[in-house]
This record gives structure tokens, C-alpha cells and sequence, in this order.
């Protein structure tokens, strides 16, 4: 496909994304901003919520993880998603009641009602840090795709692909927030599965294989294997493993996540809610299974046409997509991935927004005024700019092991989130708020210290459960900061 025709391609899907967002923004105030004045059809909350949690990473990725061997190699990632479905059910119904029962609108809240402001903020701040580097690189990625193949070709720099993008998010988000973005997610969400089924149809297609007929042939392959207990725990794929790793991301990168949660607090109800939560949870695991599908018919494609596999297994899906297959599916390919990118960065640009508005400029409770609109706007902008700069870093850096480790760093930040909530949650203690931010800060650290010397201290490499680690580092020292409890607000 010709550069210019993939250019026009993509300008008409943000014309069609506009379009929905002039729809739903019309006499939108800070209340449709934050949460959608809870009005949201839960079914398309839903479905919205794919888009955001798959993101462009794991369209690009997990494809190519089926047959790259090592961690979550083969079909070995469907035991993390198992886990995935224990942590949503712990979300609908531990964490939701809670928030419907206090009427948040930023989930923090809850930890100045259970702790104090110390505590509240710091949770805050830690939110907005790691969303910030998690939404720069998943853009980041996708831009590289944009300015190697559409848009480099015909003359447009790096930065300015990294430009247009964002300010295209901004003009559909910053009137309708999250109001727009239940809609246009679920838009999003839509082509990236279109996009994945169809190339799975392409693929088959050459192969001469009916449905019936894909289905046999990756239950016969060597990708296909699901289950790993032989090992003991020492092995990545442990199965027991991998589940609680699976579980424990959830309930922190979802439950206690603004950017996840402020999509299941749009709907009217707190049943309503959780019926999201348990449909929501049954299309991610079709989703998944759809990717790793397309994994191992990417490989299945490769070996019959004699085509090389490339080095870096997340590379596999875009070379076959884009060099090998027509143009229609180059399309597909494009539309899916810019869908899955967007779904995500588009509602991460919203939940920091309101955090901001919410936790740190006191939105909450206070009327509408054009000079209070006028502040969320500039937040908007803010953060907008705030991730251009972060990605033009990562691009400057061109370095993915300096990257990869600044995206795994914040990872770190949402163990002192499971912490706090758990000691909030579980028990009736009260905290010397003012030292909260100190152990927050201390847990990361004093993780990250275990984790560099663990193969020479234990013989043991850290994975997934490195969350759990950091999670109960934050809560003996908050513990160790405890005052006898009197009465407790949760």
C-alpha cells in the first residue's frame, strides 16, 4: 500500500472518530468529563473496555510471543488470563460496592475518607506517574509503526507524527471526556477484533483451511500448549504462578487503576456495574484467545511460505501484515492497530485529566463555572504535552532496554497501591498518615533492591510476583506506622 493511500486511510477513521465525538460532547460540562453524569449503557462500557486493556502493545506482541519460546511462550498466557478473571470477579465485588457506596468519582478519594490527604495524594501521584509512562510507550510504539510506513515515506517527521496524534486525541476527548470515550472505544474496540479475525481468515485462506479446519490445525501444532506444572515454581510458565500473577495485576492495573475504573463508574448502578464487569470479563477472554490464535497462524503461515522469522518476535505480525499479505489486509492491519493504541491512550489522557482535576485541584463537589472548564482544558493540554515530551525522551534514548526498564519501573508504582487498599480494605487500622508517602517511597526502592540480587541471595529470579512482594513490603510498613484504630469510614 502506497504511504499517501494509508495516510488518507487513517485521516478518514479520525474524521469517523470526530464525528462520534461531536455527537456525544454536545452540552457537555465537568460531570460528562469525569463520569459520563453515570449514564453510560453498561454493554458498551464493556466492550469499550477491551480496546483499553489489550492497547497496541499487546496487538503487536502477544502474537508474536506464541512461538517465541521462553515466558508466556505457546498458548502458555491463557493461565494468566485465568487469573485475569479471578481479579475481576474480586473487583465487582470487593472493590465496586465500595466505590458506588462512597460515590467516587476519582477512585483516590477512598484513601482520604480510610487513611488521610497524605495517604490520598500519594496514591494519586503514583497513579499519574505510572500512567504517564505506560501511555508514552504504548503511543511510542505505534508511532514507530506510523513513521517507519506511512508517514516518514512521504516526508513527516518523527516528532511531528508523535504531534498530530496526540492533538488529534485532545479534539475528540477534551469537551466529552470520558463520555466521548465510551463511544469511541467501542468503536476502537470493534476494528481491532475485525482486524484480528480477518487476518486470521487471510491466512487460512492460502492454507486452503475452513474454520473447523484452523481450529484443528493449532490444536495439533506445537503452539498450543496451555497448561505448565512440571517445572515446579522456579519455571516462568508455572501455572499457579502465572494465575496469581494474573489476579494481583488485575485487581491493581484495573481496580485501582483511574484510567480502568472511571469507565465502570459512568454506569447508573452499582448491579449494572458489576454485570459490566462480568461481561467485560468474558469478551477479554475470547479477545485473548483470538490473539494467540493469530499467533500461531502467523507461525503456521510463515513455515509454509518459507518466510524468516524475524529476530524479535513482536516484529512478526507487522512484516507478515505488511509485506507479505494484500493490501487489504494492510489495511485491516493499520485501522486495528491505530484502534487498539487509541482505545487506550485516549481514555488514559482522560482518567489523568480528572485525577488531577479531582484529587489535587479539589474539582469534586464544586459548581460548574466557565473558569473551572476552563482549568480542566488546560489540565487536558497539560498532560497532552507532558506525553509528547515523554516519548520524544524514549525516541531520543533509542534504547529499548532503557526503555523497557523505564515501563517495568512503572510497574513498580502500583505496589504501594495494592497496600494501601489491602490494609484498608481488610482491616480496621489507622495509619500516622503524615509518614505514608515514605513508605510508599521506600517499597519500590527496597523492591527493586531484592529483585537485582535475588539470583545471588535466593538463586531465584523474580517475575510477575514481584507486585505481590512490593504490595506486602508497603503494608508491614505501614503496620509499622499504625495507631489503635477507633472507628473506620470504609
Amino acid at each position: 500500500m502506497e504511504p499517501t493511500t494509508a495516510f488518507i486511510l487513517i485521516f478518514g477513521y479520525f474524521l469517523l472518530l470526530m464525528f462520534i465525538a461531536f455527537l456525544t460532547s454536545r452540552k457537555a460540562d465537568n460531570q460528562s468529563f469525569f463520569t459520563a453524569n453515570r449514564q453510560a449503557p453498561w454493554y458498551l462500557v464493556a466492550f469499550g473496555m477491551i480496546g483499553t486493556t489489550l492497547s497496541g502493545v499487546t496487538f503487536i506482541s502477544l502474537p508474536g510471543a506464541v512461538g517465541a519460546g521462553g515466558l508466556n511462550q505457546s498458548f502458555a498466557y491463557m493461565q494468566l488470563v485465568l487469573g485475569y478473571i479471578a481479579g475481576y470477579l474480586i473487583i465487582a465485588n470487593v472493590l465496586l460496592p465500595v466505590y458506588y457506596k462512597l460515590k467516587l468519582t476519582s477512585i483516590y478519594s477512598y484513601l482520604d475518607q480510610r487513611f488521610g490527604d497524605s495517604s490520598y495524594k500519594t496514591g494519586a501521584a503514583f497513579f499519574l506517574l505510572s500512567r504517564i509512562i505506560g501511555a508514552s510507550f504504548r503511543l511510542y510504539l505505534v508511532a514507530i509503526v506510523l513513521d517507519k510506513f506511512i508517514l516518514g515515506p512521504i516526508g513527516v517527521s518523527f516528532e511531528w507524527t508523535v504531534a498530530g496524534a496526540i492533538i488529534l486525541i485532545w479534539i475528540y476527548t477534551f469537551r466529552g471526556g470520558i463520555k466521548t470515550v465510551v463511544w469511541t472505544d467501542t468503536f476502537q474496540t470493534a476494528a481491532m477484533l475485525i482486524a484480528v479475525i480477518w487476518t486470521v481468515g487471510t491466512l487460512a485462506s492460502p492454507m486452503d483451511l475452513s474454520l473447523a479446519w484452523v481450529v484443528s490445525t493449532i490444536q495439533n501444532s506445537e503452539y498450543s500448549q496451555i497448561f505448565f506444572f512440571d517445572d515446579g515454581w522456579s519455571d516462568p510458565n508455572n501455572f499457579f504462578k502465572q494465575f496469581l500473577a494474573g489476579m494481583f495485576l488485575t485487581i491493581v492495573m484495573t481496580g485501582l487503576d483511574q484510567d480502568m475504573m472511571q469507565k465502570n463508574l459512568t454506569v447508573k448502578t452499582l448491579k449494572d456495574a458489576q454485570l459490566n464487569m462480568y461481561t467485560f470479563t468474558g469478551i477479554l477472554v475470547i479477545a485473548n484467545i483470538l490473539f494467540l490464535s493469530l499467533g500461531a497462524m502467523l507461525y503456521i503461515f510463515a513455515a509454509k511460505e518459507g518466510i524468516e522469522i524475524p529476530a524479535k518476535a513482536d516484529q512478526l505480525f507487522p512484516t507478515i501484515a505488511l509485506e507479505h499479505l494484500n493490501p487489504a489486509i494492510v489495511m485491516i492491519f493499520l485501522l486495528g492497530l491505530i484502534a487498539a493504541a487509541y482505545s487506550s491512550a485516549d481514555s488514559a489522557l482522560t482518567a489523568l485529566t480528572t485525577s488531577f482535576c479531582v484529587d489535587f485541584l479539589d474539582f469534586e463537589g464544586k459548581e460548574q463555572t466557565p473558569r473551572l472548564k476552563q482549568t480542566r482544558w488546560m489540565v487536558h493540554i497539560g498532560f497532552s504535552v507532558v506525553l509528547f515530551l515523554v516519548i520524544i525522551v524514549f525516541s531520543r534514548l533509542n534504547d529499548k532496554s532503557v526503555i523497557n526498564e523505564l515501563f517495568t519501573a512503572a510497574g513498580y508504582t502500583y505496589g504501594p497501591l495494592l497496600g494501601l487498599y489491602a490494609m484498608g480494605l481488610f482491616t480496621k487500622i489507622k495509619i500516622q498518615d503524615p509518614f505514608a508517602p515514605i513508605i510508599c517511597i521506600l517499597a519500590p526502592i527496597l523492591t527493586f533492591v531484592i529483585n537485582s540480587n535475588s539470583e545471588a541471595w535466593f538463586n531465584y529470579k523474580f517475575g510477575f510476583e514481584l507486585l505481590i512482594m512490593n504490595g506486602l513490603i508497603t503494608f508491614l510498613g505501614l503496620l509499622a506506622i499504625s495507631r489503635p484504630a477507633q472507628s473506620s469510614s470504609s
